[in-house]
């Protein structure tokens, strides 16, 4: 890869498919763009398969001699970073060992920031804009659009209020412009340490609102607790897969002896939990589709007594319908019905895929 220049090599995945979620980069096979989840070769002359000198050539100019982020890559195995090219393209980069040899994934940033009817998403979250304190967390695998939608909703604050918003990422993504709100934006590891520190230094720069770019660890999520306690709406994201799978994780984070007294500060904090799945359009594309657990006194009351026997939090869901709270397996019927997704595909993405088979056949 002599003369390499690395802005153009990009420039040219990128112009492969104008969908192009994710860049790809392992050693063995060739340079590899993500569309609508699944990933094809990017044709290179000379680069039918990846060696480990491809690889590192490419990382090495990401890094760009940053030596913070080159111990942190040697130490961990692994990097998160962000990547630009000036007036184009944003990306948010991961570079990783695996099996003695270094791979890449870039996620493109979408240019602008997205509103919250751009992307389509359910009107209720406009309603988290003008929430004074609590916690909001939106859930899904990686690649689900968390950040993107919570993106949207801090534009919509943005539009809204005069507030004060401070975002804690790793790394920063969607870059906000001030309209009404001020926001400040730290990354991870050139602006602070961590996030624990970050939090905790945030909560002295009088925000209104702060987005922590993931829960990660117990720390973050007590520091998070805290400061919905006092005062702050605190916006995140986590890894879990549904509305059940986020209670059960943020109090399996802490110690056993303490899960009641977890159960009790968070039925009382959370506003939202948010979960999504991006699922394969008809013709090509995805869709967002979203279950909204809301707070509520029965679904307070199941956070802290615990789903049991004609207890779910789904079934909460399902009953409040009204009130703005979805489950995936409505809304997936939903959208099957509209002939956006196929039936295989409504099957695999759903939660019960044996009730809802049954449903579908029903007409």
């Amino acid at each position: 890869m002599k003369n390499f220049q690395l802005n153009a090599f990009l420039e040219a995945m990128l112009q492969f498919h104008p969908a192009t979620s994710d860049l790809n980069f392992s050693v063995g096979r060739p340079p590899q763009v993500e569309v609508d989840g699944q990933l094809r070769a990017v044709p290179f002359k000379g680069l039918d398969r990846l060696m480990p000198f491809h690889t590192e050539t490419i990382a090495m100019h990401l890094l760009g001699g940053d030596a913070d982020q080159c111990r942190k890559l040697f130490q961990s195995g692994s990097a998160d970073l962000s990547y630009s090219i000036p007036g184009k393209t944003r990306f948010r980069v991961n570079i990783f060992f695996q099996r003695g040899t270094l791979s890449i994934v870039l996620r493109v940033i979408p240019p602008g920031i997205p509103s919250i009817e751009q992307l389509g998403l359910p009107q209720e979250l406009k309603k988290i804009s003008d929430l004074r304190n609590g916690v909001v967390l939106v859930t899904g695998p990686t690649g689900s659009g968390k950040s993107t939608t919570l993106a949207a909703v801090i534009h919509e604050i943005n539009q809204k209020h005069a507030y004060h918003i401070v975002t804690i990422e790793d790394p920063v993504e969607y870059m906000h412009s001030h309209i009404k709100s001020t926001i400040n934006q730290r990354e991870v590891g050139g602006d602070t340490p961590n996030f624990p520190l970050a939090l905790r230094a945030a909560l002295r720069q009088a925000p209104k609102v702060i987005l922590i770019g993931e829960m990660r660890d117990l720390e973050t999520v007590e520091v998070a607790l805290e400061a919905s306690e006092t005062g702050h709406l605190v916006l995140s994201t986590l890894h879990t897969i549904d509305a059940s799978k986020t209670i059960d994780r943020i109090i399996g984070i802490f110690p056993k002896d303490q899960e009641q007294q977890i159960r009790t500060r968070f039925a009382q904090s959370f506003r939202y939990v948010i979960s999504q799945r991006l699922i394969p359009k008809i013709g090509g594309g995805r869709i967002a589709v979203l279950e909204i657990l809301k707070t509520s006194d029965r679904t307070r009351d199941y956070v802290l007594k615990g789903e049991g026997e004609g207890k779910s939090l789904v079934d909460a869901m399902n009953m409040a319908s009204t009130d703005g709270m979805m489950t995936f397996d409505t809304e997936i019927e939903r959208i099957f019905r509209e002939g956006l997704i196929t039936r295989e595909n409504a099957l695999a993405y759903a939660t019960n895929p044996t009730n809802l088979e049954i449903r579908l056949t029903l007409e």
